[in-house]
């Protein structure tokens, strides 16, 4: 893995046009290993479809991205989903226990995950004893916190956040915050969270980048983004 404060994950002219219209227009960032970036911006700005191109969820129509050095097009599908993991803003389970779902990404390369892993995982989020509970039973806050747990278990690099407390209570929300906050220094992991909220990039982050119409507006340390939008 990179030393800290290398650049792990770098976007280089990142664009997807749809429909004639390039909701991602030329984005180039650096994400160091082990660093939290914000991408934050309006509704429409395009920082979910920046998020889902660093994963190939979509494909890039211009520039890509680059995973420790390496272009992201280069590695197999299999392997850069197992190095980039991605909560996004609603939680989407499987149907069965929790352990099943936070299996399944070992259980895709023909690993089964040892039930101690699962506990682990689990107590790491904040959920003990919820191995063999039925998702359908979970609150929401409880079904996001499976989708990190999930998410940890490939033992990704890189963990990408698309508006992870949105659809949460204030309560939800804060110790989602706080799950990251922990699990992101625990694993060392380098992490990109987009959201909507400054101030809540303001407690996840070191760095943000303001999205407007598909470009960068402004990228950056915390304090100074803050100070350059108003809110220091």
């Amino acid at each position: 893995m990179d030393a800290p404060g290398t650049a792990l994950l770098r976007a280089e002219r990142l664009t997807r046009v749809v429909a004639g219209r390039a909701i991602v227009d030329g984005i180039s960032v650096e994400v160091a290993a082990g660093d939290v970036l914000a991408v934050v911006g309006p509704s429409g700005s395009g920082k979910s479809s920046f998020l889902r191109l660093l994963d190939r969820l979509d494909e890039p129509t211009g520039g890509t991205v680059y995973l420790g050095g390496r272009d992201y097009r280069a590695l197999p599908p299999r392997e850069l989903r197992r190095r980039v993991g991605m909560v996004m803003q609603a939680p989407v389970l499987f149907p069965g226990t929790v352990a099943e779902n936070v299996r399944f990404g070992p259980a895709q390369r023909g690993e089964r995950l040892p039930d101690a892993d699962v506990a682990r995982l689990l107590a790491l989020v904040g959920l003990p004893s919820f191995a063999d509970r039925a998702v359908d039973h979970l609150s929401g806050g409880e079904a996001q916190r499976v989708s990190v747990a999930r998410a940890l278990a490939n033992r990704p690099e890189v963990l990408l956040l698309d508006e992870p407390t949105s659809a949460l209570d204030d309560a939800s929300k804060r110790g989602i915050e706080a799950l990251v906050t922990e699990v992101v220094r625990a694993r060392g992991l380098t992490c990109v969270v987009v959201t909507h909220d400054l101030a809540q990039a303001a407690r996840l982050a070191r760095r943000v980048m303001v999205v407007e119409a598909g470009r960068v507006r402004r990228v950056g340390p915390l304090e100074e983004v803050l100070r350059a939008e108003g809110m220091d």
